[in-house]
This record gives C-alpha cells, sequence and structure tokens, in this order.
C-alpha cells in the first residue's frame, strides 16, 4: 500500500530537487522507479510500525500517516547519495519518533482500526 505519492513529495521537495536526486541516467527527468521504490520502502517501514496495533495497510490513508511516510520517502530519496540535509533528516527521525508512539499506544490514530493483536498496554 502507498501511503504517499510522488505529487506528495513534489509538494515538499522541490522537483528539480527529485530529479537531481533520481536521476542516475542524467536523462533530465525523474526517475519513478527510484521514486516508486522510496516510497514502497516508506510504506513497508509504516506498517512495520503500525501493525503491532493497527490493522495495515490503512485505507483510507490517514493525513498524519501520509505525511510520515512523504517525510520518509524524501528522506530515502535524498539520501541515496549520502547527502540528505539536516532538515531532511530531522523529519525523518521525527517520523519514526511518532510511529513509535503509534506503535506504543502514545499516540491515536482516531477512526483507525485496532488490529486483533494489537495491545492498549502503554
Amino acid at each position: 500500500m502507498s501511503y504517499c505519492t510522488l505529487e506528495d513529495i513534489q509538494y515538499v521537495m522541490d522537483e528539480d530537487d527529485v530529479i537531481r536526486f533520481t536521476d542516475d541516467d542524467d536523462s533530465g527527468a525523474v526517475d519513478t522507479a527510484v521514486v516508486d521504490k522510496a516510497i514502497a520502502d516508506a510504506g513497508a517501514l509504516v506498517d512495520a510500525y503500525l501493525a503491532a496495533r493497527y490493522t495495515v495497510p490503512m485505507d483510507p490513508v490517514p493525513d498524519v500517516i501520509n505525511g510520515a511516510a512523504c517525510d520518509i520517502a524524501v528522506y530515502k530519496i535524498s539520501s541515496r547519495r549520502g547527502i540528505a540535509a539536516e532538515e531532511v533528516r530531522k523529519k525523518f527521525e521525527d517520523a519514526g519518533k511518532f510511529l513509535e508512539k503509534l506503535a506504543s499506544g502514545k499516540a491515536i490514530l482516531p477512526g483507525a482500526t485496532e488490529s486483533a493483536s494489537g495491545s492498549t498496554d502503554t
């Protein structure tokens, strides 16, 4: 399940930067395969955290999950070449901390379905 899209990424990351970080063939265009891989990796990470408490994949996708997945995907795209900006790294770390809080029950997703194995202990 994709929790974010290329359009979401381009909302927070300038298209020229997306091209710069993904265009390994110097075609002058976004390499959508690279972006799709980052989006898939972000979705897998989100699911790994949330499966401890919620039924995944989430559909519809809550806005906060979309934002966290986007921050993770942007980090994965920009760190491919080892040059992720400090702000991008911080957002990635913050997304992980938020997902940890959701998994542990210290934060909740109103309306989300808790899994049968999900714990309500904090």
